[in-house]
């Protein structure tokens, strides 16, 4: 993409990111919409649908040699596995496992500990409703004990996680401890994961970190950082778009043998010899938890962002970033519109909060009249991303002043 060096700043995205966007943003002018809910679904490069094409053309010009081409499908698989590793500082391909969702990831990780016993985990209250309802329904069939966890503090009305409490609830009887890195509802960047993970593995725990509001946003090194697995996606700040989602697995976790019961024929010693031994034999490492025929299109649709990403830096992007939610702010409050003002910014993700007794009905006379977000539980979240200009946020601030 040759996006030069240097600090972001709205000159630099207009002459040198702005065009990469085009069709995007051409495509918001002609709905009339001001597009605030990038922490729900990232704009796509143009380079997507050329990205895409190729793996259509492969098809139409291989037909199933695109399957064994040294060039072919899973050449681009593993291609976008490898990136995703880098991301999120893992040292190669083979510890990110493709998942069509973050949810598939954590039931790939829940069914790698079924036994005679129900799995005891500890979790918070503020996982994404997936993640929530999976838990939930583990725990209905008897399959899992679930201690929950709930926010103990507030910053203006926003509830806040304590990690001390979650480190309370883990005991010699936990299997597994599930946590946010940030999370979705109020874009909390927890802090004290590092005493979580301990706790945990002092007392024989794995560790699930929900990484889909933190990759992209924040700099991750996974293997620093010692979660035994997360869990992400494309769909947002990757500008990915669905099913491009991953389940990723610290080195040091291969060497505890764990298997799924989530599998299929890609995770077989080899795939393509079609042997039937009695007894399975797996991969090694992260491609012994592969499945059936994986997705072919999500990698090629979800290449560009992560190549985008990756090439301007998370260390650019995070900047940037918290100077376009700060600005977003300051223009609401301006027109005395009640937004929450973090005590401590950057501690918070990529979006922001407008608390509203009525936010579900809000957000749709929002997205009504031309200005897209989105609302979770009392807050109207808004998501700029870098292409976000300051007349977008006067323009909704506009809006948002009438209706209210």
């Amino acid at each position: 993409m040759n996006i030069p060096d240097g600090p972001l700043t709205p000159e630099f995205v207009e002459d040198h990111i702005a065009p990469l966007f085009s069709l995007a943003l051409k495509a918001e002018k002609l709905r009339g919409e001001t597009y605030l809910a990038n922490h729900s679904l990232g704009r796509p490069l143009d380079q997507m649908c050329a990205d895409v094409h190729s793996a259509l053309e492969l098809w139409y010009a291989r037909m199933d040699h695109s399957w064994y081409d040294d060039d072919g499908w899973l050449a681009e698989v593993n291609l976008w596995r490898s990136n995703t590793a880098r991301l999120i500082g893992l040292p190669s391909y083979d510890c990110i496992v493709p998942k069509v969702s973050a949810g598939q990831g954590l039931r790939a990780v829940l069914n790698a500990l079924v036994g005679t016993k129900p799995i005891n985990i500890v979790a918070t209250t503020g996982e994404f409703d997936s993640i929530d309802f999976i838990l939930k329904t583990y725990a209905a069939k008897g399959v899992a004990n679930v201690t929950w966890v709930a926010p103990s503090k507030s910053d203006q009305g926003v509830p806040l996680y304590d990690a001390k409490d979650i480190v309370q609830a883990i005991n010699k009887d936990t299997d597994l401890v599930v946590f946010s890195r940030v999370f979705y509802m109020t874009a909390q960047i927890l802090d004290g994961y590092c005493d979580i993970i301990a706790a945990a593995h002092a007392n024989g725990a794995l560790v699930v970190c929900d990484l889909f509001h933190a990759a992209g946003v924040i700099p991750v090194d996974m293997v620093s950082e010692g979660y035994d697995f997360a869990i992400g996606g494309s769909y947002k700040y990757l500008r990915g778009g669905p099913g491009a989602c991953w389940l990723a697995i610290h080195p040091s976790t291969f060497a505890k043998g764990l298997r799924s019961l989530d599998t299929g024929w890609f995770a077989k010693a080899d795939t393509f010899g079609f042997e039937r031994p009695d007894e399975p034999r797996f991969k090694e490492r992260g491609d012994g938890w592969l499945e059936a025929t994986p997705s072919i299109l999500t990698p090629y649709q979800a290449k560009s962002g992560l190549e985008f990403a990756l090439e301007v830096g998370v260390d650019r992007l995070r900047p940037f970033s918290l100077e376009r939610l700060a600005r977003l702010r300051e223009v609401f409050k301006s027109r005395g519109i009640d937004m929450h003002t973090p005590e401590q910014p950057d501690g918070h993700g990529g979006f922001a909060l407008m608390p509203h007794k009525y936010a579900t009905g809000l957000w749709k006379s929002l997205t009504e009249n031309g200005v897209n977000v989105d609302a979770r539980l009392g807050f109207v979240r808004f998501g700029p991303d870098l292409l976000n200009t300051d007349e977008d946020f006067d323009r909704a601030a506009c809006v948002v002043k009438s209706l209210l």
